[in-house]
């Protein structure tokens, strides 16, 4: 009985006004809403769309009348769609009330075949979250009605093609539930997507807006979504490099993510972006469009449930948030410069709160190696970078990507070894890693564990030594203490190595890069190791009165300027202080500073 709704247009002298009567189990009923439409009723037949077979036994003469017909669905969005007498053969004009939202859109469309008349009226069906309207052999337009603003979230389709061909030429009419009755036959059916086909033409299409429609519109009414997923995630691997209006990467992870939980959280439009694309200044072909701001339907009952209660809601938004809030991922931004500046300095706010944050990162890991049904060829998940650890939230789909690339170039752990030259293969999933860093940057989504070590490790294998230490400089690869260790222990000491190891070893946060430098046993190492250690040993010197004479007895070398430097670092490292701040440091002291600084003279000097 929820669905027993009457909607009728009351004939006012300055405009129509639209309302709508509530019939309950009880025979009570309530005049709902009242909403003024732009539209001219007066003196003009029009076709009664919701109330059965359709009157006029002449279809010819069904294109010179009007359609008018409103669409609702459980999630409290409110359309009005109406089609005035077609008066042209190159053209055709409707527009889309979207009530819930407070604006409208008129679509002017092209007719895809020159010169053919036009004997059938547009034809409009509810789709749940979408809107099809459709003239056979002229045009095909799927409106996304959940998200209306961008132009690119609908898909339009002009000509003869496929997807037209496959519509009855017999006048159909929508009813409640996705249900559509053949007025010729008198045949009920229940609509939908084909989403074989709309994945097959996800394949097929190469305009940015046909990528975007489809790609939404293929999440948004998915059945089995493990499949469907692995599907979408083999076109995104071999199409990340050919949309050019946004990140498809990025546009995936966003859509996936609304997708899969926006049929049982409420009002998640306010808090998830549905959408990494927040204007579209993109022509679509063949289609003009003009949006105009509508005055919001006057509520005339007070207690809302149900339908009524999501449309309440709808409408206190887009009544109290003007201009339009849309997500902001701030806080996110915030707390994700938190976490990776507490791990750098080691200063965190309490026990308690990283434990939650690792505990929930240990289900995420746990849940995504439970949900993988194959073998797992790629190496990740099986080392942990600390900060990334700190920030797990949605890697799942990453992971998948990465997975799915990794088998189809047959990529094996071998990768993770120096020893050898980058492969066509490996400079393909180098390519994708950037890509998935690009995207995932702007929006503060956590990566896997291991992420950044396999992804410098193919940096290294792949890129020449300037273009790798740019990736670095600008932040693009990042060091992680796996991936360096790695690099010190397989890498020779050969003249290319010793260059690559210490423009790394240079770049590197002095915390990590002083415990790297004790893996190479090197004079360019024990000179860094030197420097860090005479650095914070003298940070806080105070020169006091000395004897200026040096019993040379007591060193090695006769080089004044270093025995007189030396033996200021032993009276420092003998005061207590100096010995309780640099317990542990793996026994490095002043005479490791002597013998790395003639090392490195005698280098320098080529004795």
């Amino acid at each position: 009985m929820s669905e027993q709704r009457l909607y009728y247009i009351d004939l006012k002298k300055s405009r129509s006004i639209l309302k709508c009567i509530q019939f309950y189990a009880d025979e009570s009923f309530n005049l709902m809403f009242e909403a003024p439409l732009d539209i001219s009723l007066s003196d003009s037949g029009f076709k009664l769309v919701n109330f059965g077979c359709d009157c006029h036994p002449d279809q010819k003469k069904l294109s010179k009348h009007l359609t008018l017909c409103v669409f609702t669905n459980n999630t409290g969005s409110l359309c009005v769609c109406y089609s005035p007498k077609c008066a042209s053969l190159e053209q055709i004009t409707y527009s889309v009330f979207h009530i819930h939202k407070g604006h409208s859109k008129t679509f002017t469309a092209a007719l895809g075949s020159a010169g053919s008349h036009v004997t059938k009226g547009v034809t409009f069906l509810n789709l749940d979250y979408y809107v099809a309207v459709y003239l056979p052999g002229h045009f095909f337009h799927l409106l996304n009605i959940q998200h209306p603003d961008l132009i690119c979230h609908s898909l339009f389709q002009t000509g003869n093609n496929e997807m037209i061909a496959m519509l009855p030429h017999s006048p159909l009419q929508s009813l409640s539930g996705c249900l559509v009755l053949d007025c010729c036959s008198g045949k009920l059916y229940r609509a939908l997507l084909n989403q074989s086909y709309l994945l097959r033409f996800l394949w097929n299409t190469c305009l940015d807006c046909e990528k975007m429609a489809v790609l939404h519109c293929v999440l948004s009414c998915g059945q089995g979504p493990r499949v469907l997923e692995a599907q979408i995630i083999q076109w995104v691997s071999e199409n990340v490099s050919a949309c050019h209006s946004f990140d498809l990467i990025q546009e995936f992870l966003i859509a996936s993510s609304y997708w899969s939980v926006y049929p049982e959280t409420s009002n998640v439009d306010k808090l998830l972006p549905y959408s990494s694309v927040l204007t579209w200044n993109t022509e679509i072909p063949g289609i003009t469009l003009v949006t105009e701001d509508i005055e919001l339907p006057l509520m005339k009952v007070h207690r809302f449930k149900g339908y009524w209660e999501k449309l309440n809601s709808n409408l206190e938004y887009v009544k109290y948030a003007k201009p339009h809030l849309q997500y902001n991922n701030s806080v996110v931004r915030r707390e994700w410069h938190n976490l990776i500046s507490e791990e750098k300095t080691g200063k965190r706010r309490s026990m308690a709160y990283v434990r939650n944050i690792l505990d929930n990162a240990i289900k995420v890991i746990s849940n995504l190696e439970a949900r993988n049904l194959e073998p797992r060829l790629m190496p990740l998940l099986q080392e942990e970078d600390n900060h990334q650890r700190l920030l797990v939230g949605l890697m799942d789909l990453i992971c998948r990507i990465l997975e799915t690339t990794w088998r189809k170039h047959n990529l094996h752990s071998w990768v993770l070894h120096f020893n050898r030259h980058g492969s066509a293969a490996e400079f393909a999933v180098f390519h994708i890693m950037t890509r998935i860093l690009e995207a995932t940057n702007s929006l503060f989504l956590p990566l896997p564990p291991g992420f950044h070590t396999l992804h410098t490790i193919l940096g290294v294998h792949c890129l020449p030594l300037h273009n790798l230490l740019h990736y670095i400089d600008s932040g693009l690869l990042l060091l992680t203490e796996t991936a360096v260790t790695r690099l010190m222990k397989d890498l020779d000491n050969t003249e290319k190595s010793e260059k690559l190891k210490f423009s790394i070893i240079a770049r590197l946060p002095p915390l990590i890069g002083q415990k790297i430098c004790r893996l190479w046993d090197h004079p360019m190492s024990s000179n860094i190791i030197s420097r860090n250690h005479v650095t914070r040993l003298l940070q806080n010197y105070k020169k006091q009165p000395r004897n200026s004479m040096i019993d040379k007895s007591s060193f090695r070398v006769e080089f004044l300027p270093l025995n007189y430097f030396i033996e200021i670092l032993t009276d420092t490292e003998s005061s207590n202080q100096a010995l309780y701040a640099f317990e542990g440091h793996d026994n490095v002291d002043a005479e490791f500073v002597e013998e790395a600084a003639l090392k490195h003279t005698t280098m320098l000097l080529g004795l």
